[in-house]
């Protein structure tokens, strides 16, 4: 990983309740991933790059982080949030819609951190992560979304995004165990 350019590790929506339609396919695909997203964590932290949680409010509109929490163990996505929690001095922003972006700081947040580079993990590859790499995209960040790290309902519809996020966001996909923090990024 260049040293010029700041890098920060985005947590997409891993502290959900899982309780849709599809909820049962999306916890099966999600719980792999989670090793590969502490270690990019432990990792992250070792090297003092920024860990941001970026996540659904599931309708609770009071940027309360301790009851959006609660109320997400309360589904079956559970055994995912009791291993994905975050750590005191790790960020957490709420968002309303499918990208990080939309209606929230996160932007802010990073310019103040200067951040130039993301790392993006996460669940749902087809859907919240898709997006958020997209805005990011579109904001100049240059974009690692490793393979190993993100998860949709079902293994085609990740696959779909990758295609989409690879071709054309210019984000490189490889896995961790591919690529790793030295080669993250293309530029």
């Amino acid at each position: 990983m260049k040293e010029d350019k700041k890098t920060a590790l985005l947590i997409i929506d891993m502290i959900n309740k899982m309780d849709f339609d599809c909820g049962n396919d999306l916890l099966e695909q999600t719980l792999p991933i989670t090793d590969t997203i502490l270690s990019l964590k432990e990792e992250g932290r070792s090297k003092g790059v920024p860990v941001i949680y970026v996540n659904d409010n599931f309708g609770l509109w009071q940027d309360n982080v301790p009851d959006l929490i609660e109320e997400c163990k309360q589904g079956i996505g559970r055994p995912v949030i009791e291993r994905m929690l975050p750590e005191e001095d790790d960020y957490f922003i709420i968002k309303p819609k499918h990208s990080g972006f939309f209606g929230t700081q996160l932007h802010i947040l990073l310019q103040q951190l200067g951040v130039e580079r993301l790392i993006l993990t996460g669940v749902a590859g087809n859907i919240c992560v898709l997006f958020t790499a997209n805005d990011a995209y579109m904001r100049g960040y240059d974009l690692w979304v490793p393979r190993d790290g993100v998860a949709s309902e079902c293994a085609e519809d990740n696959e779909n995004a990758f295609r989409i996020i690879e071709r054309s966001l210019s984000a490189n996909t490889g896995k961790t165990t591919e690529t790793g923090w030295d080669h993250a990024f293309y530029s």
